[in-house]
């Protein structure tokens, strides 16, 4: 589909190209060298800056994967053996989750830890700028559950934070899920899939409908979670439910954001002006919200949008200005039969 690209549009497609630089080109998932490398150069903005560290750094990247592949296994191998010590470090790793994971409708014996994170901070500043940071690239996932507490400073309403999941991690032709978290609305979430580096579904929601503590200003903290099960994605702040996804229906108009409201004395030039701006940027987003709808409608019709798996990081967008996602508390629950 060949249309015009939105300001959303635009930090959808840079956000594909940020996470399929940290996840590489051509191998799968599981490929730990290749993810390591990405990992050593993500949030590059090009894909020319990409090649240039990637021929710098290919050696250590092949070094530390290996040596993570080699750690995964001898700790896997231990838990295997019935390791006491081993037994005892899971469960002290894991005790945090288990805790909160009946929030989510789900416990210990759902599934099992995928990793706990440090806490995170991404930092951008320009205009449509993206970074994303995970220290655990060498986990995958299909069904799982994703929390973090995600601080955020950003200069404009529309930038915001998030995670994205279920990535193929293919530089050119992207396939994956996101879900970006901004101020603009007094809270807006929005989710998009990306099926072959093309916006192919897309689907919102204002948290303040349904949780009532959602904080929008800058520097305040909201507890983001994601709960995938098959084709249904769970979206929760602060431990309430926000809304869900079936990833295999197609997608909805975004919701109009609350209108300027004109002031009472149409007298007063000053507020007056103030009000026709408003307007004017209001009518802008309606016309951006159509195009994004468009455009994920015609390649939703085109081509199939329903991942089951895939890589998964923590993101920064940036429409202008300066950005600062910070995660903390993050943790990675994996879902099995």
């Amino acid at each position: 589909m060949n249309k015009p690209t939105s300001i959303l549009t635009g930090l959808i497609l840079l956000a594909a190209l940020a996470l399929s630089a940290g996840c590489g080109q051509s191998a799968g998932p599981s490929d730990p060298t290749l993810v390591a490398l990405g990992t050593s150069v993500a949030g590059t903005a090009t894909a020319a800056q990409i090649e240039k560290l990637a021929v710098n750094k290919l050696a250590t990247a092949q070094a530390e994967a290996a040596a993570t592949a080699g750690a995964i296994a001898a700790a896997q191998t231990a838990a295997a053996a019935g390791s006491s010590q081993a037994d005892r470090d899971y469960a002290t790793q894991a005790a945090p989750v288990v805790a909160e994971l009946p929030v989510y409708g789900l416990d210990s014996g759902s599934g099992r830890l995928g990793w706990r994170h440090d806490p995170l901070t991404l930092e951008i500043t320009g205009y449509q700028q993206m970074a994303n940071g995970n220290d655990h690239p060498e986990v995958t996932a299909a069904d799982f559950a994703l929390a973090a507490d995600v601080t955020w400073d950003t200069q404009y309403g529309s930038s915001g934070c998030g995670l994205m999941f279920r990535s193929n991690g293919d530089q050119k032709k992207t396939d994956g899920y996101m879900i970006l978290l901004t101020r603009f609305g007094s809270g807006h979430v929005l989710f998009t899939a990306l099926s072959e580096g093309e916006i192919a579904n897309v689907h919102d929601f204002f948290p303040k409908t349904e949780d009532q503590s959602f904080q929008w200003q800058n520097g305040t903290t909201n507890r983001l979670a994601v709960i995938a099960r098959g084709n249904l994605i769970e979206i929760y702040t602060n431990g309430v439910k926000i809304g869900e996804v079936d990833t295999t229906q197609p997608p909805e108009r975004l919701s109009a954001p609350p209108k300027p409201v004109q002031p009472l004395n149409q007298n007063d030039t000053a507020a007056m002006n103030t009000y026709q701006k408003q307007m004017e940027e209001y009518n802008d987003i309606l016309k951006q919200y159509e195009s994004t709808y468009q455009t994920a409608l015609g390649n939703y019709n085109e081509r199939t949008a329903v991942f089951t798996d895939g890589f998964l990081t923590m993101i920064a967008a940036s429409e202008s200005g300066r950005t600062v996602c910070t995660f903390e508390d993050a943790w990675l629950w994996l879902i099995e039969p």
